[in-house]
C-alpha cells in the first residue's frame, strides 16, 4: 500500500482548478468593491490613486491563490488522500488480493467517518477472504470426495475385465462398484440439496403434520441396520405432536441424526430417540453410546465435509450435519450437540410450535 499510486484515468476533477481560483477572486473583488463604496462615502474616488487600486487587485489575487491552495491541501488530506487509498485497496480486492488492510488515519479517540469507512472496508475484505477460503476448501473437498469412489469404480471395473475371474469374486467386485456409485450419487444429491438450501431455493412450505409419526417412520427405516449391529434402539416419544413445518425437509434432519448414531455406535450399544413438548417448543433428542467427540470435533461438526473420525470416512461424506443445520435454521429451530469421548453423543433439536 506504500507504493506510489498512478493517477486513475477515470478521475476528471482535480483538487485545484483555475475556475475555482477565478470564482474566488471574483467573490473577493466584489467584497472589495463593497469596501470601495464605503470609502467613497467619505473620500472622493478621484482622490484614490490608481496604484492603490492595482495594489489592492494584486493583493486579493494573492489572497485568492493562497485560499485555493490551502483549501485544496485541506481537501487532499481529509478527503482525496484517504479516498485514493480506499480506491487502490478496492482495486486490489477486485483483482483477488484479500490481504489488503487499511490503517486508520486518526487515533482511536479521534476517529471520523473516513476511519469508520476504513474499518468497515477491512471487515468486508475479511469476510470476502473467508468466503474465498470456504469456496476453495469446498472445491477441494468435493474433488476429493468424488475422486475416491471414482478410483474404486475404475479399479474394480478393470478387474472385472479378467476372463478367468471366479463368480464369487466377480459378484464381490460388482457389489463394491454399486456401493461406490451409490455413495457418489448420494454425495451429488446432498451437494445439490445443500446448495439449494443455502441459496434458499427450497422454500419451506409449512403444513401441519404429526412429528411423532415421522420420527417412528424414520426409526423403522433403519430397523435392519440396528438389528444387524445388535444395537438396542429405545424410543421414548409422545403419542402425537402436531407441528407446522415442511415435512420432507425435517425428514433430512432425523434421517441424518439416526444414521450418524448407528454409524458411530458399536455392536451391543444403545441408541435413544426421545421426544417431548410443551406449549411453545417440541424437543427431539437422539443419543448414542458410541465413540463420542472431543471439544475440537464438536466445534466443527456442522462444517461442510468435516469428519472427526477418520475410521468412518468411507461411510459418509461430511455433508449430513451441514444439511441438518441449514434445515433447522430455515424452519426457525435450534440444534445443539453434547458429547464426551468414549461415552457417547446427544444431538438436541428444538422446534417452535406455530399456532
Amino acid at each position: 500500500m506504500n507504493k506510489k499510486q498512478k493517477p486513475d484515468a477515470r478521475i476528471k476533477s482535480h483538487l485545484f482548478s483555475w475556475k475555482e481560483f477565478l470564482l474566488t477572486y471574483l467573490l473577493l473583488s466584489i467584497l472589495t468593491a463593497g469596501q470601495a463604496l464605503i470609502y467613497d462615502a467619505y473620500l472622493p474616488v478621484e482622490v484614490v490613486p490608481w496604484q492603490y487600486i492595482f495594489g489592492i487587485s494584486g493583493y486579493w489575487s494573492i489572497v485568492s491563490l493562497i485560499f485555493c491552495l490551502v483549501t485544496a491541501r485541506q481537501r487532499y488530506k481529509t478527503f482525496d488522500k484517504p479516498m485514493r487509498k480506499l480506491s487502490e485497496a478496492a482495486k486490489q480486492v477486485a483483482e483477488g488480493d484479500f490481504s489488503v488492510y487499511l490503517e486508520p488515519i486518526h487515533r482511536a479517540d479521534k476517529l471520523n467517518y473516513v476511519d469508520v469507512m476504513f474499518e468497515d472496508f477491512n471487515k468486508m475484505v475479511e469476510e470476502l477472504n473467508s468466503i474465498e477460503t470456504l469456496k476453495n476448501d469446498f472445491i477441494s473437498n468435493v474433488s476429493h470426495e468424488i475422486k475416491t469412489p471414482l478410483s474404486v469404480i475404475h479399479g474394480y471395473a478393470t478387474a472385472l475385465q479378467q476372463d478367468d475371474l471366479e463368480p464369487d469374486l466377480r459378484k464381490e467386485y460388482t457389489d463394491t462398484i454399486i456401493s461406490s456409485t451409490n455413495k457418489l450419487a448420494t454425495l451429488v444429491v446432498n451437494i445439490l440439496k445443500l446448495n439449494k438450501l443455502e441459496n434458499q431455493e427450497i422454500l419451506p412450505v409449512a403444513d401441519p403434520y404429526d412429528l411423532c409419526r415421522q420420527l417412528v417412520d424414520c426409526a423403522i427405516y433403519f430397523e435392519n441396520t440396528w438389528e444387524e449391529k445388535n444395537i438396542e434402539f429405545v424410543v421414548d416419544i409422545e403419542d402425537r405432536a402436531m407441528i407446522q413445518a415442511e415435512e420432507s425437509m425435517l425428514e433430512i434432519v432425523w434421517h441424518n441424526l439416526i444414521s450418524n448414531a448407528l454409524k458411530f455406535t458399536p455392536s451391543g450399544g444403545t441408541i435413544t430417540l426421545k421426544q417431548s413438548s410443551d406449549d411453545d417448543t417440541i424437543t427431539v433428542m437422539v443419543s448414542d453410546t458410541g465413540c463420542g467427540m472431543d471439544e475440537e470435533t464438536m466445534r466443527h461438526i456442522f462444517d461442510k465435509f468435516y469428519q472427526g473420525d477418520a475410521s468412518h470416512h468411507a461411510e459418509g461424506n461430511g455433508l449430513g450435519l451441514a444439511l441438518s443445520l441449514r434445515v433447522i435454521e430455515l424452519v426457525g429451530g435450534v440444534i445443539s450437540v453434547k458429547s464426551e469421548p468414549n461415552k457417547g453423543t446427544t444431538f438436541t433439536v428444538q422446534l417452535q410450535v406455530k399456532r
